[in-house]
């Protein structure tokens, strides 16, 4: 609402305060649902991602430490160590990209940060216009 120079009585302004908060609150609730949408469909398109990767993944990598272990029994190492050397490896590089997995899954919060960020600013606005109304009614 622009200023006019009108004078307006207090019941007005606090109507007027009622209603731009109102749809302030309107407004910041409907950005943070499309912000929470918008993270929902980035998380699910990448665990999709993570999924079918996986899938198409493991059957290779069985036939690869098949190959490996044949490897090293064919260099002369016994079978059951060369099982056990492949074995390991895989499990330990497993453990470690898990880990690194989840620390990052944890990392991308769905909190809505613009969002409050913006609540913030409107909160600092709104302040120093009240501020700035009782200035005004004071010099008047």
């Amino acid at each position: 609402m622009a200023f006019t120079g009108d004078r307006r009585t207090i019941p007005e302004l606090l109507t007027s305060v009622v209603t731009q908060l109102a749809d302030l609150v309107r407004t910041e609730g409907q950005l943070a649902r499309a912000e929470m949408s918008e993270k929902m469909t980035l998380a699910a398109a990448g665990l999709g991602l993570i999924v079918g990767g996986a899938i198409l993944l493991v059957p290779a990598l069985v036939v690869l430490l098949e190959a490996a272990v044949a490897a090293l029994v064919e260099s002369g190492l016994a079978p059951y160590w060369s099982a056990l050397a492949i074995g390991g490896g895989c499990f330990i590089i497993g453990l470690i990209l898990l880990l690194i997995g989840v620390r990052r899954l944890r990392a991308s919060r769905p909190i809505p940060d613009k969002t409050i960020h913006q609540l913030q600013r409107d909160a600092a606005v709104a302040r120093s216009q009240v501020r700035i109304d009782h200035v005004e009614k004071r010099a008047a």
